[in-house]
């Protein structure tokens, strides 16, 4: 390797000898000659669930701009990010894909906002959080089997999402249920390719979040400048392309700055892995192995600093939170009101006992896209108020 290390193979995860499925699955199941891995990514990307994705929203609600990012092209996007990197370090890319892809699966309509409605109306009966909604939706609620519920992944994969920030060590009640069914030793630490994800997933938003920003007048060049990292890596792009237009000089810069975490990344876990002579070594270990360097984590500590500042904070962002808070929390108490108003299926399997009926609810709220959630509310309440979509 250029940097005298050597790869991280050994750290691996292998999925021949994968901890298995949740349900056991015979021989004829197999179609095709695939790991285990293999066939998690493609059951996440065959998934009802997946494709639902490319109706919610990433920074800007329901854009009506065909360029702006989505939560399915942002999860692309981690995926290309998560397997250069486990590709360098010597990883199971199939793995580091399917967590890739799956992570924001979890996300309800409208983001964050969506999220935090959701949360606030299940105040009494747990909360509601979309990493552990993630899980639920790929271990109960996605039912493509006739005989198991979820989509069975391997344990690999469901562990790796359970830890999307690091060990757990009070799960809410989502994901202590599945917990209890399925033991996904939440205290320790997750593979190396569900560290490189969870980082990839960093890398992806810190940078193209600024596209994006960009793009909608949101964020200008002097803005970003005051980054001085930023400010060295533009000097150098317009030393290379003096005469291009600075719509591409910014690309190149957004492109730049990708490269230069990715690499440093790649570095930094590479040295990380010195010493950890196994796995079992790495999950027990009482820090993260895959990271950045010091002055690359700081720069994005400021990046992010920069980016709730500047973008997801802006007046124009604040509102359209405000607004589809608003829409989230009446469509719940439209639902627990009347539940006919929802679709037969899910109106049918309306639990009686007051928690369940409060969860059942959500889960049927959290798989809406954003333009579905619109016209939800606009058929009940006969329009949709302004101000819902920014860009």
């Amino acid at each position: 390797m250029a940097d005298g290390l050597m790869p991280a193979s050994h750290l691996a995860a292998d999925p021949a000898r994968s901890r298995g499925r949740e349900f056991a699955e015979g021989s004829g199941g197999t179609r095709g000659p695939r790991s285990a891995f293999q066939r998690d990514r493609d059951r996440i990307i065959h998934s009802i669930a997946f494709r639902r994705l490319a109706g919610k929203a990433q920074v800007f609600v329901a854009p009506d701009g065909d360029h702006y990012r989505v939560r399915l092209t942002h999860s692309l996007e981690v995926a290309q990010i998560g397997r250069v990197i486990a590709r360098s370090l010597g990883l199971d890319e199939d793995l580091t894909e399917a967590l890739c892809l799956a992570h924001d699966i979890g996300h309800p309509p409208f983001g964050h906002s969506g999220e935090d409605a959701l949360d606030a109306a299940l105040e009494k009966h747990g909360g509601w959080d979309h990493n552990e909604h993630c899980l639920r939706v790929l271990m109960r609620l996605e039912r493509p089997y006739c005989d198991v519920a979820g989509l069975n992944l391997s344990w690999e994969v469901l562990e790796g999402l359970a830890k999307h920030n690091g060990p757990v060590v009070a799960p809410g009640w989502a994901l202590a249920e599945l917990n209890a069914d399925f033991p996904l030793e939440l205290a320790r630490r997750p593979s190396l390719e569900a560290q490189v994800a969870a980082l990839a997933d960093d890398i992806a938003y810190d940078n193209h979040d600024i596209d994006d920003g960009l793009r909608a007048g949101f964020l200008q060049l002097d803005d970003l400048l005051s980054l001085d990292f930023l400010a060295e890596q533009w000097d150098a792009v317009r030393a290379r392309h003096p005469d291009a237009p600075q719509p591409l000089q910014l690309r190149e810069l957004v492109r730049d700055q990708i490269g230069a975490m990715v690499n440093d990344l790649i570095v930094t876990t590479r040295s990380n892995c010195v010493g950890i002579g196994s796995l079992e070594e790495l999950r027990g270990a009482g820090r993260a192995i895959a990271a950045f360097s010091p002055e690359w984590a700081q720069r994005e500590r400021r990046l992010k600093a920069f980016l709730y500042e500047r973008l997801y904070y802006h007046p124009e962002q604040i509102e359209t939170a405000r607004v589809a808070h608003q829409v989230i929390a009446q469509l719940y108490a439209a639902f627990d009101q009347e539940p006919a108003l929802m679709n037969s299926g899910w109106c049918e399997s309306l639990p009686d006992e007051p928690c369940g009926r409060a969860r059942h609810i959500a889960d049927f709220i959290a798989g809406m896209t954003d333009r579905y959630a619109i016209d939800c509310y606009a058929r009940i309440f006969g329009a949709v108020p302004a101000g819902l979509s920014n860009v």
